[in-house]
């Protein structure tokens, strides 16, 4: 029997419950080769994948990011606990921004990275950085699921004094619940490309090879 849209939502609630960031703890404090971090990345965000077969993260894209100054060349080949954190960081960041975006935001952490290798490294250095950051995940999650069933709460009362298949209701419902978290990520979208181009940009300036 098909499933209702309320039984989709419910399901999909129980798996944001079960999300969980990678915690600073869980990288290792050792160097690693890109087959290791890619295997790594793979296997603690796994619960991420919208499918069964993506990959989290794979060469091309670690190239790619160096490339584009996202990241930092690896030393000798091996990536470190920071190169780890940056591109925990990226994986988030890269379903929402552009590159360009991510380039700017980055500016301040990869001086944070840089003055860390050449031993200048504060109390508020990039692992400080990502555990206040990923401390509020839980209570992040717990706030957006209530805002996700209030949300598909308000789509289950449309449309019900329309004539219409009940399965053309169940999917005229479906679209308006979609309908309303895009228009939320839509917003949220662009107050963060606002903050960039109006807070982030102008404070720490353009870096023009970084920008080409």
């Amino acid at each position: 029997m098909k499933k209702t849209n309320a039984e989709y939502v419910r399901q999909i609630i129980e798996s944001l419950q079960k999300l969980d960031y990678i915690k600073p703890g869980e990288i290792p404090n050792i160097d690693l080769y890109m087959d290791q971090v890619t295997t790594f990345m793979d296997e603690h965000l796994a619960d991420a994948k919208r499918f069964p077969e993506d990959k989290i993260l794979t060469k091309t894209m670690i190239n790619n990011y160096t490339k584009n100054n996202l990241l930092p060349p690896p030393d000798k080949k091996k990536y470190s606990k920071e190169h780890m954190l940056l591109l925990i960081f990226i994986y988030y960041f890269k379903n929402v921004l552009s590159i360009g975006d991510i380039r700017n935001i980055f500016q301040p952490l990869i001086k944070m990275f840089e003055n860390e290798k050449k031993g200048f490294s504060k109390d508020i250095n990039l692992e400080a950085v990502y555990e206040e950051v990923f401390s509020y995940e839980k209570e992040q999650i717990d706030t957006l699921i209530k805002d996700v069933v209030k949300k598909f709460h308000k789509a289950e009362g449309t449309f019900v004094d329309k004539s219409a298949e009940e399965e053309d209701k169940e999917f005229l419902v479906c679209f308006t619940f979609i309908c309303s978290l895009s228009f939320d990520v839509y917003i949220k979208k662009m107050i963060i490309e606002k903050m960039i181009d109006q807070h982030i940009s102008p404070r720490f300036g353009k870096n023009e090879k970084m920008d080409k």
